[in-house]
């Protein structure tokens, strides 16, 4: 079974924080699902884009609560005026702000970092570990709003090894040229409230790191045994999204996504729209 998809635009993994990508006065830049409050009451999550206040209203995990927006922005990235196209993006501070995603990311690696404090940096000024001015940095200019709204991504998907495994590849354009890009996996249940979850997302293969050349094209593949057992039966939790991150640090983590994620060090700019891939089953090798 084959199937392809066209990958969103986005600057948001989960809704909190509201965003992995910052303005240089510390709102959020919002290119995902923005929560408003309804006529009912209620909140309203649909997909758009907005500049949103790091002070907004912080729920319990799971739950939503309208952001305090700042100014909309258009959804249609042409028509975005050109002093926005030149905003300067930035990472997020540490401690993460609006943030109730009670996760370690790298728990063997750095199993403190909800204790580290940073300011948030534009993305071209990261203090990348160890780095010495003549190892020749290659992000060296900013990284604005125009630049990361170019990304386009495609990918297939195809059952493979008699229905044991399956192929993810992927065809990149418009990203931030010269640059390390890393691909995660989201599972069902790794964004769900206890007591089902949350758990900690994972990378889509590893090494899940691929460099974008010099135009901003890329590719990446990656085979996984068992992604998508049926409902019900033994094995890992099915992967419902796939989501492609810029590595600020320009580091990969192996089995973690990142050291700090939600924007501290990993920035979501690709991904499905919606959970996914509900029409493929596979089966364990020893089934």
């Amino acid at each position: 079974m084959h199937r392809s998809y066209e990958l969103s635009l986005t600057t948001q993994g989960p809704t909190y924080p509201p965003s992995e990508v910052m303005d240089p006065n510390g709102d959020f830049v919002v290119i995902g699902r923005v929560n408003r409050a309804a006529a009912d009451g209620t909140t309203s999550s649909a997909w758009g884009a907005a500049i949103v206040s790091a002070d907004s209203p912080l729920p319990p995990h799971g739950d939503n609560a309208p952001h305090r927006i700042v100014r909309e922005l258009p959804e249609d990235p042409n028509a975005l005026t050109q002093a926005d196209r030149d905003m300067v993006l930035h990472t997020l501070p540490l401690p993460l702000p609006c943030n109730n995603y009670p996760m370690l990311f790298a728990p063997d690696q750095l199993p403190d970092a909800h204790r580290v404090v940073r300011p948030s940096y534009a993305f071209h000024e990261v203090p990348i570990p160890d780095l010495r001015p003549e190892d020749g940095r290659r992000v060296a200019e900013p990284v604005t709003l125009g630049q990361w709204v170019r990304a386009t991504g495609s990918l297939d998907v195809t059952v493979v090894e008699g229905g044991h495994a399956a192929e993810f590849a992927f065809e990149f354009a418009g990203l931030v040229p010269d640059s390390m890009y890393t691909v995660m996996s989201l599972r069902e249940g790794d964004l769900s409230p206890e007591p089902h979850g949350p758990f900690r997302p994972g990378p889509l293969g590893i090494p899940n790191a691929f460099f974008a050349d010099g135009a901003g094209k890329g590719r990446y593949r990656a085979v996984l045994p068992n992604p998508f057992p049926a409902p019900g039966a033994p094995g890992p939790r099915r992967i419902v999204n796939v989501v492609l991150l810029w590595m600020s640090y320009q580091q990969n983590y192996g089995g973690a996504i990142g050291h700090f994620g939600l924007g501290g060090d990993i920035h979501a700019q690709l991904k499905l729209r919606e959970y996914s891939f509900h029409e493929f089953v596979t089966t364990a090798a020893d089934g």
